[in-house]
């Protein structure tokens, strides 16, 4: 148990952060935008689970490849 709260003590903490807040405020977004849009590139009910759990890369491919312009 000692060791374990020993390695989380080792993290660097002030890189971590940042990047989760990063991956967690992307990942957010793309649900919202998932949710909202009436129409997505494929069922929208895969991209929501890509974008929740492929962590990072799954909110920038649905950016990227899942919306559809409603043009």
């Amino acid at each position: 148990m000692n060791e374990l709260i020993e390695s989380i003590q080792d993290v660097n903490w002030p890189l971590i952060a940042p990047l989760f807040l990063l991956s967690l405020i992307l990942m957010i977004t793309a649900f919202v935008d998932c949710l909202k849009r009436g129409q997505t590139n494929g069922p929208k009910v895969l991209w929501i689970l890509v974008i929740v759990f492929i962590n990072f890369f799954g909110p920038i491919a649905y950016f990227l490849f899942g919306r559809r312009n409603n043009e």
